[in-house]
């Protein structure tokens, strides 16, 4: 009788650790935080103070320069988290993984920059001439979450691809960065670029010359928050900060922190950025414009372009009689993570906000890209399901690495 009493007041607690640690669950929870705030933004009577509660105003926050919305708050500070602890898996698997030769990190960097170019070449033959020109970046962006999240769904994924997509989803965002500040914003402030400098300089002094282990930890991150700071008062998305802190951390201690982010960021801090950056109000005029063609450069760009510029780049790449790396991604998996890079969201419907003065085009931009992310998940998802599975019956003896979440 006691034991069975122990047994079921501790199964919850078993069934909630086997939860946060399958390699799925994230994958899961995005999807069913991203369908209720779907549904929930366009129920009449709720709708409209569901999605007004992320835009509501932060007392006193904007007073010290602060994200001074729920919205960017969640965007600009939190996701900041999960840019550190991806930031820190990329540089473990560059110094001691699957991207620890110059060939096997060559493959991402291309790959992003070609998925970056398909799209918005697609993008600008369809509206070279029209008034939605403006909106060529739209497309170019992808959803470091969403993308993993989707891809955490299936098993038996090799690491090497969960890696790729980790390391190719930052390098599009540094690029996305990086378009926004040249070409959709003012110029990045020099001042409070050379104060993110001089934090960066300030952490490297301190994790050589300071030998207390609490000092030093306590200077790394006092000063990666002012680092935070600065980046958000530059002009360049704040989330940046978090990279670079995740570059400078000290290779031996990343185990330990990748261990103590995992469960807040993957199950807390991304499902809040999921329930507030798909609280999308789908309208009558948004509906009506789907035919234009704003809605068709961004479906097609996201949906067409991304897997081409990715795969072709990187299977001419690795074919170039040039190459002398001998790591070749397999095809099939590689087209279906390249369709899962097409999950456009957060940063292209932030570049949508941007692109366009008008609120009925921003609001037609969203809902194209939510279209064009949710047919990039599916063709994604089941491209990469029928690939690993025929990969399985070709082998059945071969061993399906579950991997860890990237």
């Amino acid at each position: 009788m006691g034991k069975s009493l122990h047994e079921t007041l501790h199964k919850p607690r078993l069934l909630l650790k086997a939860f946060a640690h399958d390699s799925r669950s994230v994958g899961v929870l995005l999807l069913a935080c991203t369908l209720f705030s779907l549904i929930v933004s366009n129920i009449g009577g709720i709708g409209q103070g569901y999605h007004g509660f992320w835009e509501t105003e932060i007392p006193f926050l904007h007073r010290i320069g602060l994200p001074h919305t729920v919205l960017h708050f969640i965007n600009d500070a939190l996701m900041t988290l999960f840019f550190f602890l991806v930031g820190m898996e990329i540089k473990r698997e560059v110094l001691v993984g699957e991207l620890s030769s110059p060939s096997r990190v060559a493959i991402p960097i291309v790959a992003a920059i070609c998925g970056v170019l398909a799209p918005a070449l697609i993008f600008t033959l369809l509206n070279s001439d029209a008034a939605y020109k403006s909106g060529w970046a739209i497309p170019t962006a992808t959803d470091i979450a969403f993308s993993l999240g989707i891809l955490s769904l299936l098993k038996g994924v090799p690491h090497s691809m969960k890696v790729f997509l980790a390391a190719l989803a930052i390098i599009d965002d540094l690029i996305a960065i990086l378009i926004i500040a040249l070409f959709y914003g003012d110029r990045p402030d020099a001042y409070w670029l050379l104060c993110v400098a001089g934090c960066i300089l300030f952490i490297v002094l301190a994790l050589r010359l300071v030998k207390n282990r609490n000092i030093r930890k306590l200077l790394f991150f006092g000063a990666g928050i002012f680092m935070w700071y600065a980046m958000l008062q530059s002009g360049i998305h704040a989330t940046f900060a978090g990279v670079l802190l995740a570059m400078l951390m000290p290779i031996g201690a990343i185990p330990r922190y990748e261990k103590k982010l995992h469960i807040p960021v993957n199950f807390i801090v991304i499902s809040i950025f999921a329930l507030a950056n798909t609280s999308i109000i789908v309208d009558s005029a948004a509906i009506a414009n789907l035919s234009t063609t704003l809605s068709l450069g961004i479906i097609l760009g996201l949906c067409i372009g991304k897997p081409l510029g990715i795969s072709l780049s990187v299977i001419a790449l690795t074919r170039s009689p040039l190459w002398g790396g001998g790591h070749r991604p397999q095809a099939g998996l590689l087209v279906g993570v390249g369709a899962l890079a097409g999950i456009g969201f957060t940063m292209s419907i932030f570049i949508s906000t941007l692109s366009f003065a008008d609120k009925a085009l921003q609001d037609t931009a969203k809902l194209a890209v939510l279209i064009a992310s949710s047919l990039s998940m599916l063709a994604g998802y089941f491209w990469l399901r029928f690939s690993l599975s025929r990969q399985n019956k070709k082998d059945p003896a071969r061993e399906n690495p579950a991997g860890r979440t990237v």
